[in-house]
């Protein structure tokens, strides 16, 4: 189980980011949402979908969600 956050801002490749709370790449607390308490980045992911359009996981802290 992990906390995970979403980057408000999207990347200049157009997906907001979905990270877990001790990413070295977690966007500032001004640039992040915070989605919840999930067992799998999975989940965390279809959470991020309910308000972003495209969503990617960060291929650091969760490369299993993470798309090419």
């Amino acid at each position: 189980m992990n906390y995970f956050y979403v980057n408000k801002t999207a990347q200049s490749t157009g997906e907001n980011e979905v990270h877990i709370n001790n990413c070295a790449q977690l966007p500032d607390a001004n640039n992040r949402e915070y989605l919840g308490y999930f067992s799998d980045c999975q989940d965390a992911i279809i959470k991020a979908q309910q308000k972003y359009e495209i969503v990617d996981g960060c291929k650091f802290c969760i490369p299993d969600c993470h798309s090419e």
